[in-house]
Parts: structure tokens; C-alpha cells; sequence
């Protein structure tokens, strides 16, 4: 399934693939603007109408970018008075998906990403609990590794449904992380987290640089779309490197 919304061909737009070129090019170079320090926290994003004309796409495109920009916490919409450069955080609020790429810069240092292994098979039992398929079915196992300067910071086990998301199985994931692909191209509906802490064994210990039985923070987090699984993935920290935050308000039932 597909993000990219379907633009108005007598409006001046485009569709289909030049329109995700559209969007894309936007969030790049807005994001390069705020990441290199171009626009600093506080600096006022074009207005949409601006952004329109710049890019001539339609203001769908660049309120979908922005909303985009706003839910990596790169910026903050305010209503009536528009889009703001957000200053960076380093907490990932439990509830919300986040870009790892985001969290590393937002600390100030070079990200880069590795993908360790890739390969399909057909689900086995572990495969189907993990993604709560109730039929055996062709999966996408991935390994990766996200780096923080020269330090590893995060180790990646993903799961991917290909029956949910074709598209996956011909993508080699070299140059992008499975993680932002996925948010791209596959509007979820549903989200679980799972935290917990563990000793790292001694591949996650090689993985990460760390010693064996250190301690670690793992985050599983599964994903659905319209009740179809779609992933599920395993993130393990080593400890300190990683915050997660949520805030709650009252139930007012």
C-alpha cells in the first residue's frame, strides 16, 4: 500500500511518481536546511502558499511534507501562525514511531546506517507469533545497524510481511533504513511497544561494541495497517544511549 496521495492534474499538479519525487524533494530539503543549521531553531518555515509556488505542487503535497517534517520533530506547526524549526530532542516518546536518523543528529552527531543481512522465506512459527499471522506466508527478515559517530547505537531485527508490503520484497534496503521506507509507503493504524531489558548475548554484544551480558534496552514495536500486520521490529541499546518518554494526561471517561 502506498502514502502518495492521488494530486488534481488541472490544478498544475502531477501524479503518481512524479508527486512522491515532489514530496520527497521537499522533506530533503527542508530537513538539510534544519540539520546543517541553515535554519535555526526558532526559524520560521515558508508559509504553505509559499512552498506551493516554489515546488509548483499543490499545498496537499506540502502540508503532507510538513506534517511529515512536524512527526519526525523536526518542526512545530502553529495554528495561524505556521511552521517553526523545533529545537531537537533526545527522547523518542514511547508512543510515537520515530526515525533513528533523527534521534542520532538531534544529539549532534553523524548517522549511518548499515544493513548486517537480508533474505525472504516463508514464515515459521516464530515469524507467524511474532507478526500474529494466522497462515504461513513470505516474510523479509532484516539485520541492520545504526551508528552515532563512529559508536554503533542501535541494532535492528525486522520482520516484514510481504504479503501486506509487495514492494518490499524487490528492495535491497542498502541505501535507506527499513524503518523510514516503511512510514513512506505504508500508512499504519495500529502500534504496539514492548520494553524491556536484557543482558546482551555475545551477537549483540559484538553488534553494539559492548561487552557480553551488559546491559541493554530492547524496544519491540509492532505495526498494522487496516488490521493487516505489517512489521515487526526489535531495537536493542546498549544502556545510556537511549531515553524513551511518555506523557499522559487523565481519563476523562
Amino acid at each position: 500500500m502506498s502514502m502518495i496521495e492521488t494530486l488534481d492534474a488541472n490544478g498544475g499538479d502531477v501524479e503518481g511518481s512524479e508527486a512522491v519525487s515532489l514530496h520527497r524533494r521537499i522533506l530533503s530539503d527542508i530537513s538539510e536546511k534544519i540539520l546543517s543549521g541553515a535554519w535555526a531553531p526558532g526559524h520560521r518555515i515558508p508559509f504553505e502558499h509559499e512552498l506551493t509556488a516554489e515546488y509548483n505542487c499543490s499545498r496537499m503535497t506540502v502540508n503532507k511534507a510538513l506534517s511529515q517534517l512536524a512527526k519526525a520533530g523536526l518542526i512545530e506547526r502553529r495554528r495561524r501562525s505556521g511552521s517553526f524549526v523545533r529545537r531537537p530532542q533526545s527522547q523518542a516518546a514511547v508512543l510515537e514511531i520515530h526515525d533513528i536518523r533523527i534521534e542520532v543528529e538531534a544529539l549532534g552527531l553523524l548517522y549511518r546506517y548499515e544493513r548486517v543481512a537480508r533474505h525472504k522465506r516463508r514464515s515459521n512459527v516464530e515469524d507467524r507469533t511474532l507478526l500474529e499471522l494466522n497462515a504461513a506466508g513470505p516474510v523479509l527478515v532484516l539485520e541492520c545497524r545504526h551508528f552515532a559517530g563512529k559508536r554503533p547505537f542501535a541494532h535492528e531485527q525486522r520482520l516484514i510481511n510481504l504479503a501486506a508490503v509487495t514492494e518490499a520484497a524487490d528492495e535491497e534496503f542498502l541505501g535507506i533504513a527499513p524503518g523510514p521506507w516503511l512510514i513512506g509507503r505504508v500508512p499504519w493504524s495500529a502500534a504496539e511497544h514492548r520494553i524491556r531489558a536484557v543482558a546482551a548475548d555475545k551477537h549483540i554484544a559484538a553488534a553494539l561494541d559492548i561487552a557480553a551480558g551488559a546491559p541493554c534496552l530492547v524496544v519491540e514495536r509492532r505495526t498494522w495497517s487496516a488490521e493487516h500486520p505489517v512489521t515487526h521490529v526489535r531495537f536493542t541499546y546498549a544502556a545510556g544511549s537511549h531515553m524513551l518518554v511518555a506523557r499522559f494526561t487523565p481519563s476523562q471517561g
